[in-house]
């Protein structure tokens, strides 16, 4: 199964591919999307919609995992993440992927098996879980391929829970 994972913003939106099977994922591709701060927010969405759309046509992915946007202080920058959210969302539809959200816990607790953990931890957990010798940079890149890793995460544990429920 090959998945990409998205990290949304409306400046730099994080990409990553990962292909495999429960907890053996080798990485594809990563990548980030950067677009002009200074742009009219209609002409970064299209922007990001329009290369979403790229990377989605290249991979071929079979699913897209995207990051939910975390509210805490600043409601506006949630909002804002919220759009780049939905254009990944809607890329994915586009291209008749199926897609799935995770909040910033659930993608702590699935990559690193502890909903806290630092930004720092989970980047280590996704060089390790890929195998790879350094984090990938930017870090937006980093927390795509962690989202990627928590849908293969949940889909191997669903599995794992449909297989024991069939034999008991």
């Amino acid at each position: 199964m090959k998945i990409l994972g998205i990290d949304p913003g409306t400046v730099v939106m994080g990409w990553g591919v990962v292909e495999g099977e429960g907890t053996e994922l080798a990485l594809v591709d990563f990548g980030a999307i950067r677009v002009k701060e200074k742009s009219p927010m209609g002409e970064r969405l299209n922007q990001l919609y329009t290369e979403i759309l790229k990377i989605i046509q290249q991979y071929r992915p079979d699913c897209v995992a995207v990051e939910q946007p975390f509210v805490a202080k600043n409601v506006r920058t949630a909002l804002a993440i919220g759009r780049a959210q939905a254009i990944a969302l809607l890329a994915a539809a586009n291209q008749e992927i199926p897609s799935f959200e995770y909040t910033p816990a659930q993608i702590k607790q699935r990559v690193a098996n502890y909903g806290a953990g630092s930004k720092e931890q989970i980047q280590e957990m996704v060089r390790l879980h890929l195998g790879l010798t350094e984090i990938p940079q930017p870090n937006d890149a980093a927390d795509a391929l962690a989202t990627a890793i928590c849908h293969a995460q949940e889909l191997h544990l669903n599995n794992l829970l449909t297989s024991q429920g069939e034999r008991q």
